[in-house]
Order: structure tokens, then sequence, then C-alpha cells
């Protein structure tokens, strides 16, 4: 990456301004002052801007957040605070939810940079099975077990969900697991069936399980073995 584009992104600044920067000798590099627009900044690089050092990025980034109710995935609203405000990374607002959640839903919710990573996520092609823990308003009937295996018909849909997976857990919970991400589509469910979503929490994305160890609103790295879970779609590993 160049060195204006850098500073720009790290400054949150125009390039023109970036570029005004170096030259006005306030970039050094590995503790020499650098005023060259084009330079290539490398991961090793160690740059610091007024002596304030600068984070080189290296890679794509993917994180976990439990998120609390109150606050939507977008990256911007202008209405509601979003998720980035737990996130305490460089250039946070490069993230994106991969899979969001509504604003009163909680849980397991999946951020990075990688578009081709949160793709296979999303993609209704790829059928990622999805976790959530539902409370209702009215008791559950054993009998929708079988129903939730079979699809149901949603209002204003053309077809029946795919085969749903729906464990009860008591009288007014259950773990619910889907393979599509229709819009509402686990509060719609319910709906079809007479009854009422009173809380929704997603445990799960994949093999992705939101970590015990995380309070509302806090969220740590992936590892490698989580990253690599969500798997390259058929058609590009035909080409690997």
């Amino acid at each position: 990456m160049r060195l204006d584009k850098f500073i720009s992104q790290q400054l949150e600044v125009s390039r023109a301004i970036a570029g005004r920067e170096i030259r006005a000798r306030k970039i050094t590099i590995n503790g020499e002052i650098v005023r060259d627009t084009a330079y290539k900044v490398m991961p090793e690089d160690d740059i610091a801007y007024d002596g304030n050092p600068l984070v080189v990025q290296q890679g794509p980034r993917y994180f976990m957040l439990n998120k609390p109710q109150g606050y939507v995935c977008s990256t911007d609203d202008p209405d509601h605070p979003t998720i980035l405000y737990f996130i305490e990374e460089p250039s946070a607002y490069k993230l994106h939810a991969a899979g969001r959640l509504d604003i009163d839903t909680t849980g397991l919710v999946l951020l990075t940079d990688d578009g081709q990573w949160s793709h296979r996520i999303t993609s209704p092609r790829h059928h990622l099975e999805k976790t959530y823990l539902v409370e209702v308003e009215a008791p559950l009937d054993p009998a929708l077990v079988e129903t939730f295996a079979a699809g149901i018909q949603l209002h204003n849909e053309k077809t029946l969900t795919r085969p749903a997976r729906l464990e009860i857990l008591d009288e007014k919970a259950a773990r619910l697991t889907i393979g599509e991400g229709r819009y509402h589509q686990v509060k719609r469910m319910f709906a079809a069936m007479g009854n009422h979503v009173v809380a929704l929490h997603r445990e799960s994305i994949g093999s992705i399980v939101l970590d015990e160890a995380l309070e509302e609103g806090e969220y740590r790295e992936l590892t490698p073995e989580e990253v690599d879970s969500i798997g390259l779609p058929d058609e590009l590993k035909q080409h690997k």
C-alpha cells in the first residue's frame, strides 16, 4: 500500500491532506523521516505520525462480538448506536457484520473486513446453519418439532422454509437451528404458528460458537481454526 493511502486511512483524511502531512516531514518510518508519498508500506514497518505510532494492518481481520440489545449491525445509523461502538481496533469503520441481527436480538455477531469470507456466511446458496435460543409468549406444542422439520409457509413467501431443527427446552423456550437467512425468519416462523418471540439470542454460526467468556458488549479475535471453518464454496474448491 502507498504511504499516502495508508496515512489517509489511518488519520481518516483525504489523500491530498495525507500527502501534505508526509511532505511536511511529520511521518517517520523505522525512525527515519520519509517524504515520498509513493513509499510502499510493508507489514514490518514501524510508522509514526508526529511521534505517535500507527499500526500497519496485516491482512484481513475477524472478530466475534456478544451483541447486546439496542445496537444495530450497520456501520452507520443516524437513529441508533451501532455495534462498532464496542470495537476498539484501528480503522474499525472498515469492519462489517457478516450476518446481521435485529436491534432487539442478542448474541453472536461476526465482524470482518474480508468480503469474500462474509459472503460465504450470508449467501443463500451456502445454507450455513445458525442456532438461536428463542423465548416465546405462549406455550410450545411438542408437535412443532415435526412442523419445523417439514418446513413452514411464511407470509408473502412462495416456498416453504428449509427443514429446521427445533429443540424444546421448556414450556416457552426452545433452541432453533436454521440453514437459511430470510428476513426476520425466526420471528416469522413462530408467528406463522400463532406464537410471538419475546427474546432471541444467536448462539452459533456454522461451527463458530459464541465464547461463553464474553460478556455483552465484549469481543475477541477469531482463532485461525474458527476462520477456516467457514469453508470455500464448492465452485471455488474445484479450482484449488
